[in-house]
């Protein structure tokens, strides 16, 4: 969602139809946990609460007790570990409330601990039943004297990467920028250059730091920038960007999204990825090399290309239908690709039919065919089909299909194709 917001804030794009809009949330990013967040920051020099991760009540309770004694820290906050947000208001199948909580006793870290590790926390973005904690991070607390909020983004309006920052943080970015649009600045970055010194020190006085606080924002948000750039990053959102009482400046929330073309070169990042909140059938999906989201309807949908994905899933939106997926198997696929992915839909209980709309630009409409085929016989598949080939060699993989003794229904159009889904429900 904040990557969303962004992009809308920095470019001013209007909102895209419903359907669209619906389908915005499919750009998969690699989601770390906050205390792999904050260890990246603090490895760029950026402010962050001095922090440990525990697995056990006793670890956390000697986390607590270092924290204080060694690291003179006055005041905790425990953490439950999990990748979905509303944390705090959540609650654990153990029966506490709240999977975020400040004390000053190490044994209070230790007793809460225990409620929360081996427990499922439910908030209003995991599923009904909640997500398992597996571990939990113990940090110093600060109080805080004034939020703002700073992020960098890519952005295609500008060319390139561009500071974002607002006076007014600790709250929905979005919000701001409905109500008061003059609270948001933006200072476009020449990649090539870097950012320049004197804007982004006078970003920092636009968030109202002042003084010595000023010249540490500033600096804070140059590191930041060559976090965003050394790892590849398409988002780093700190909110909020705030200030102690004692007039620190720290990052006291953040959010980073990595760029997955950079996987191999990042593979450091990438292999923090925790892959047991995530749905299953995504997740193998992902092994496989193919773009896979979940979603509520009864159409499988497997198709070759992000846009005409999305075209599809709107098409049978159109013609009354649902699309039980998002499944792109690129421009490369092979035949072991397509089996997998019949597979993946397959196993999907809401699935009713499935349609394969393939543009033959790239890839050879009879790999595709092959594939089908070999998917069809493996899996023994029983829902009806309807495939949509256009492109290169299409007529041939046609044949292929009429020829197979298989029931699959053909189409030449994407509207043919999409009525004849939808009448098979």
């Amino acid at each position: 969602m904040a990557a969303r917001a962004l992009t809308r804030l920095s470019s001013g794009l209007s909102a895209r139809s419903q359907v669209q809009a619906s389908h915005l949330p499919f750009i998969r990013c690699l989601n770390l946990h906050e205390h792999d967040s904050k260890g990246i920051l603090a490895k760029y020099n950026v402010r962050v609460q001095r922090f440990k991760v525990a697995t056990t009540a006793a670890e956390a309770k000697s986390a607590a007790e270092d924290i204080m004694t060694n690291m003179g820290a006055k005041e905790l906050v425990l953490k439950a570990q999990i990748l979905a947000g509303g944390r705090g208001k959540g609650t654990l199948s153990s029966g506490m409330k709240g999977g975020v909580k400040v004390t000053k006793s190490p044994q209070d870290v230790h007793d809460f601990s225990e409620k929360m590790l081996g427990y499922r926390l439910v908030t209003k973005q995991t599923p009904p039943d909640g997500v398992m904690v597996n571990k939990v991070m113990v940090a110093e607390a600060f109080d805080i004297a004034r939020e703002t909020y700073f992020a960098i983004v890519m952005d295609r309006s500008f060319g390139g990467p561009v500071l974002v920052g607002s006076p007014e943080g600790g709250v929905d970015i979005e919000e701001v920028a409905a109500k008061s649009p003059e609270l948001i600045y933006k200072v476009p970055v020449d990649i090539a250059a870097g950012p320049d010194k004197d804007k982004v020190f006078e970003l920092a006085g636009k968030l109202n730091f002042k003084g010595q606080q000023q010249e540490e924002a500033a600096k804070q948000m140059l590191n930041l920038y060559e976090l965003f750039l050394k790892m590849d990053a398409t988002q780093v959102e700190i909110n909020p960007f705030g200030e102690t009482p004692s007039g620190d400046v720290v990052c006291f929330d953040s959010k980073i999204n990595f760029d997955d073309n950079a996987k191999y070169r990042q593979k450091d990042v990438f292999a923090l990825e925790d892959s047991s909140e995530t749905d299953a059938q995504e997740a193998e999906a992902a092994q496989w090399g193919l773009n896979y989201i979940r979603m509520d309807g009864n159409i499988g949908c497997l198709v070759n290309g992000a846009g005409l994905a999305m075209a599809t899933m709107d098409i049978i939106k159109l013609h009354g239908g649902e699309p039980a997926n998002f499944l792109d198997v690129g421009g490369s696929a092979n035949e072991s690709q397509i089996t997998q992915a019949f597979k993946i839909i397959s196993t999907d209980p809401k699935v009713k039919s499935i349609l394969v709309n393939i543009f033959g630009g790239i890839v050879d409409c009879t790999k595709i065919a092959g594939g089908v085929i070999a998917a069809c016989k493996e899996t023994g598949l029983k829902l009806p089909l309807v495939v949509r080939l256009a492109g290169n060699n299409a007529e041939k993989a046609r044949a292929m299909l009429d020829s197979s003794g298989l029931a699959i229904q053909s189409a030449d159009l994407l509207t043919e194709a999409a009525k004849k889904a939808v009448s098979t429900l």
